[in-house]
Order: C-alpha cells, then sequence, then structure tokens
C-alpha cells in the first residue's frame, strides 16, 4: 500500500508516479497481473528515499530548536539567579 499518488507532496517521485499512473490507465486489468509491479517497486524505493530526507531534515531542525530551548533555559535560569 502506498499513500495518495498526489504529485505536490511527492516531488521527489513525481516523474515515476506519472509513469505508475499511465500504467494503470494503459492497463486496466494487466495491473492485477503484475504489469505495473517494476513501477510499483521503483515508487516504493522513491518513497522510502524520499522520507529518509525528510527525517533527515526534521531530525536538523529538531537538533537546532533543542539547543535554542536549553539556551533559553541557561538564560532565564541565570536571570533568576540574579534577582534572588
Amino acid at each position: 500500500m502506498h499513500p495518495p499518488l498526489t504529485l505536490h507532496r511527492h516531488p521527489m517521485c513525481a516523474e515515476i508516479i506519472e509513469l505508475f499512473q499511465k500504467c494503470h490507465n494503459d492497463h486496466p486489468y494487466g495491473k492485477f497481473f503484475g504489469e505495473c509491479t517494476d513501477l510499483k517497486i521503483k515508487l516504493d524505493r522513491c518513497f522510502r528515499q524520499e522520507k529518509a530526507v525528510k527525517r533527515k531534515a526534521n531530525f536538523e531542525e529538531s537538533k537546532k530548536l533543542k539547543e535554542r530551548l536549553q539556551a533559553y533555559r541557561k538564560e532565564t535560569a541565570a536571570e533568576t539567579e540574579n534577582i534572588m
């Protein structure tokens, strides 16, 4: 099972999505008997690569956010110590 095949959500895989959809339209019955299996495998690999790229970007973003949060906590802790 794959996610919805919308081109705007999967720009890295747009070409393969179009080929896969064309294969399904060209072979309405053959798609049930493996006619488009090669494209499906390529599409799955592309989705995995796309997800890995997104995962890495999200991880980097979370690292930056954690660093900012820690700096903010240190700053506020220092301010509260100076007040007391």
